[in-house]
């Protein structure tokens, strides 16, 4: 087996043991726990249980290969006022103003208010290959059948190909993740709700989380916490592979929901390549032989992507946070617009990739780090592993609509989210070494651009041309004057000119808030995520080749 929910006495117990793992542990076992044993159970659940929308206009696409029966329908549920993650929610053990005390004993008394509601435990698979594969459990009450449909759809619900996959897989130290919800649980020192995690141990309570997205990225951020500790990059993104005549070139796009990642791991490119799909979200990196594994075999999508009319509906298992229609033909139809509110979500089936693949052998050749910087043109290539990483570690972007925001929290604002990844719960400085251990092994680096450079738009047409034209070895990268380690690519209508004033002190300007943001870890959270002192060094190199460019000019000019 990969990973331990039972023991063969104290001392495998011993190895995973915690005050917060034991006590959420053991809700599993009490007398109102049913366990759903099957991803058609679940869906019955989901689709009787109050306020579910059965959508009649889309049956389920060949339902039989996902465990349902046939004339199964996607499902649709609505929250209320959340329909996005919230960040002000968590607390994670080991983190500074952490009372492991005092939150066990919340917790304790929460699962204690369950005892007279009927819970539902579900059992699922992340990660699709037997080099990586952990159990998950989730444990919520009656009336949120929803959440526990989507949660099995979204990862690997356990069927007898994946039971045996599993007891045939590698193991992995560590114990299954286990997570408890109590979708209404409130509590006035926590007006956001309580994500609490125990990362060490693989376990977290979610009180007061309606949202669905907390409940994967949950579930994600433990098992990317276990990747890290055993050898494995940990990657927000999406990951294909071009399958050429003479070759084969794999790419990794890192960023936020709505930057783009989807849209460039999804691309058909005119049907001009042959392409094979690992993942759009998540997956890992062996650090070592450079394999890949996806985590998850569905899809979480902005349905505002997709028009209602838009054939990959069609593929949708559940929907969340989206209005409803009824057409004429007496059938009820998702409106994937945002007209209900922002970030309207979709389950799509795998089959919505006819080439997808849970594994690739090949080891990635190019990884791409999405930024919405203005200052930045469309594509820089990165020269040098410090600098490589640590421009991942301080990738700048805007907060979306996949997020609820604390009160005062600027939306509009330029953030470092490192690596794209806003749900780390280990020390920054793990990621940093990771990613420059993959650049300095001879992964190309590349920064990407899918906002706005300087207030004109970078459209998709443009930045998927960067890209097959960086597949096919024929983009022209030159030297981006006066630096070292950034090349550019010539782009009409994007010309990077730090000779003009007005452009190279905004890009100063812009590029001094990623020394500012790495000097804040070293004393933010204790200085939990303080990265080396090279990445500063790099970062500063920069700044230091600009202002010798600029006194340069100067002189020049006189």
């Amino acid at each position: 087996m990969s990973t331990k929910c039972k023991y063969d006495g104290k001392q495998s117990f011993d190895q995973v043991k915690s005050q917060i793992r034991v006590t959420i542990q053991t809700a599993l076992y009490g007398n109102n726990v049913e366990l759903v044993k099957t991803v058609s159970q679940a869906h019955h659940l989901a689709k009787n249980s109050p306020g579910t929308i059965e959508l009649t206009g889309i049956p389920v696409y060949e339902p039989e290969k996902l465990g349902l029966q046939e004339g199964t329908n996607a499902l649709l549920f609505n929250d209320g006022t959340a329909f996005g993650r919230c960040a002000a929610a968590r607390k994670i053990v080991g983190e500074p103003n952490v009372d492991v005390t005092e939150y066990s004993g919340l917790i304790r008394e929460a699962i204690y208010k369950t005892r007279y509601q009927k819970m539902y435990h579900g059992e699922a698979l992340v990660g699709l290959d037997p080099e990586f594969m952990i159990k998950a459990h989730l444990i919520l009450p009656e009336n949120h059948e929803n959440i526990l449909y989507s949660w099995l759809l979204n990862f690997q619900y356990i069927n007898e190909k994946y039971a045996e996959m599993y007891k045939a897989s590698t193991e992995i130290p560590e114990g299954d993740i286990i997570i408890f919800a109590d979708p209404d649980w409130s509590h006035p020192d926590h007006p956001y709700g309580l994500t609490f995690f125990d990362p060490e141990h693989n376990c977290a309570v979610l009180l007061g989380m309606k949202y669905f997205g907390e409940y994967k990225k949950g579930t994600l951020t433990l098992a990317w916490g276990t990747a890290a500790r055993n050898g494995y990059a940990a990657c927000h993104g999406g990951l294909k592979r071009y399958n050429l005549e003479d070759k084969k070139f794999t790419i990794a796009a890192f960023g936020l929901s709505g930057s783009g990642k989807s849209t460039i791991t999804h691309a058909k490119h005119d049907n001009k390549y042959d392409v094979t799909v690992l993942h759009d979200d998540a997956f890992i990196v062996d650090i070592e032989n450079k394999t890949s594994v996806a985590l998850e075999p569905t899809y979480f999508d902005k349905t505002a992507d997709y028009p209602m009319d838009c054939e990959d509906n069609k593929y949708i298992l559940t929907t969340q946070n989206n209005g409803a229609i009824m057409y004429d033909d007496g059938k009820v139809y998702p409106v994937t617009e945002d007209i209900r509110n922002g970030n309207g979500r979709a389950i799509k089936s795998k089959l919505w990739t006819k080439n997808r693949v849970d594994r690739l052998e090949e080891p990635v050749d190019a990884l791409f780090w999405i930024m919405k910087d203005p200052t930045l043109p469309p594509v820089l290539k990165v020269n040098g592993a410090d600098l490589g990483s640590s421009m991942g570690a301080t990738l700048a972007t805007f907060r979306t609509s996949a997020e609820r925001l604390a009160k005062g929290v600027d939306p509009n604002q330029l953030v470092a989210e490192p690596y794209a990844n806003p749900f780390r719960t280990y020390p920054l400085s793990i990621d940093y070494g990771l990613f420059k251990t993959l650049i300095a092994d001879g992964v190309d680096c590349y920064i990407i651009n899918t906002g706005e450079f300087m207030d004109k738009k970078v459209t998709p047409k443009i930045t998927l041309g960067i890209i097959e034209s960086i597949v096919e070895n024929r983009a022209k990268f030159k030297k981006w004057e006066p630096f070292e380690e950034f090349e550019i690519m010539e782009i009409e209508g994007f010309e990077a000119d730090l000779k003009d004033d007005d452009y190279r002190k905004a890009f100063m300007t812009n590029f001094f808030k990623r020394i500012q943001f790495v000097e804040s870890r070293q004393t933010d959270k204790n200085g939990v995520d303080a990265l080396p002192s090279e990445a500063l060094k790099s970062l500063y190199h920069i700044i230091s080749q600009l202002n010798s460019f600029e006194g340069k000019e100067e002189r020049q000019a006189v």
